[in-house]
């Protein structure tokens, strides 16, 4: 279990680091072009393009953060008052819903990057028009994912509860 949960944290980290160098880069380049626009009148006709890419990149990222930290999913009014195995019954099956949820929206995203890769298409820098959805479907894996491993975590903490200090 130590292990999965090791996985869990490193993979959340790596997003991180993906998810806090996409924020960067938007800075960047929203103010790059902003002082293009205002002082020099021109611009970077494909940063606007990438950086709405990348807020759709760093919201997935963002999302499975979110999923990592159980702060995605959450009915606190009514796990509350419940007993902490309870609890973490409760949490397992939250999870498993979102697992589920996410891996049926993975696999219809796999059919909308297929599909727009058939159609073909330009996206930026003469890379296909896919490369900027490919993060749908990973996003959508990588939330799976994190469930996933949360859904493990609540149903050994609901079968075997260990003192709060021993996690």
């Amino acid at each position: 279990m130590k292990w999965l949960r090791s996985f869990d944290s490193l993979l959340a980290r790596a997003e991180t680091v993906v998810l806090v160098a996409f924020l960067g880069s938007m800075v960047v380049l929203a103010f790059l072009q902003v002082v293009l626009r205002n002082v020099f009148g021109t611009g970077l006709i494909w940063a606007d393009t990438l950086v709405r890419h990348l807020v759709l990149w760093a919201g997935f990222f963002g999302g499975s953060i979110a999923a990592f930290e159980g702060r995605h999913i959450s009915i606190d009014a009514l796990t509350k008052y419940l007993p902490e195995r309870w609890k973490h019954i409760a949490g397992a099956i939250t999870n498993l819903f979102g697992a589920v949820v996410c891996y049926y929206l993975m696999q219809a995203a796999l059919t909308f990057v297929r599909s727009e890769a058939e159609a073909g298409g330009d996206f930026l820098f003469g890379l296909p028009s896919y490369v900027g959805m490919v993060i749908i479907p990973i996003g959508y894996l990588l939330l799976a994912l994190h469930f996933a491993l949360k859904v493990v975590e609540h149903t050994a903490d609901a079968l075997h509860p260990q003192p709060e200090g021993a996690k």
